[in-house]
């Protein structure tokens, strides 16, 4: 049975790292005293030691040792045994190309669909989805597929942003770029604000949070689903 946290960010404004998400971490991994971190993503390009430490630092405060993926001898045998996984945001596709260089994605999905709680935020969220085509990050390096996890149906558009009515330079909007997708595919996406998360309790995807979310299907009107709505329900 899955059990996974899929939050759009680690930090909302005027927050500490994770701290917003700490009360729903706290249910969420109770009676976990270590979890396996996996800092792939490497935001602004840090170490996988620095990103560990911030992560470290947080689940502190919530009575969880933290230990990154990099530190072990056998990636594939600690996610094997791990009670628990955290994967953070950056870049998605550095990444997704280090979960395919590390041979770890098969196994990551295989641990979660057995019932090992995970969080994941930013791109530790986009990799929940069928592919991380809808992430809004630079390809800075190339992974050899798009494919991820599939563990929810759906792709997720983290940071989702709304148009500001009138402007004309913002560039394309989250939701143009989401239409172009549709034209050549049709995976669901749904597009999460900032301070939104997923409850995902094994096929049941929950929204939660202060915020709407808006989901995409290819030849349809955008819907807004509000917090504590079932996603399944809308497609």
């Amino acid at each position: 049975m899955k059990k996974m946290i899929v939050a759009s960010t680690s930090t909302v404004f005027g927050s500490d790292y994770l701290e917003y998400l700490l009360p729903t971490l706290r249910e969420h991994f109770k009676n976990i005293e270590n979890l396996i971190f996996i800092p792939f993503a490497r935001p602004g390009g840090i170490s996988y030691n620095d990103y560990t430490a911030i992560a470290r630092k947080a689940f502190a405060n919530i009575g969880i040792d933290v230990k990154g993926i990099h530190e072990y001898k056998n990636p594939k045998e600690a996610l094997a045994t791990t009670k628990a996984i955290f994967t953070g945001g950056g870049n998605t596709f550095e990444l997704v190309h280090q979960l395919y260089k590390q041979d770890v994605l098969s196994t990551l999905k295989k641990v979660i669909e057995n019932g090992t709680p995970y969080l994941g935020t930013s791109a530790g969220s986009n990799i929940c989805g069928v592919s991380m085509m809808n992430t809004n990050d630079m390809p800075i390096v190339y992974p050899p597929s798009f494919n991820t996890l599939a563990c929810i149906p759906f792709n997720i558009n983290a940071h989702y942003l709304d148009p500001v009515v009138g402007s004309k330079h913002m560039g394309e909007t989250r939701e143009t770029r989401i239409k172009e997708f549709h034209v050549f595919n049709n995976t669901p996406v749904l597009g999460l604000r900032e301070g939104s998360w997923l409850e995902v309790m094994d096929s049941t995807v929950t929204l939660k949070g202060n915020y709407s979310a808006r989901f995409f299907q290819k030849d349809a009107t955008p819907i807004e689903i509000a917090s504590g709505k079932i996603i399944g329900d809308f497609i």
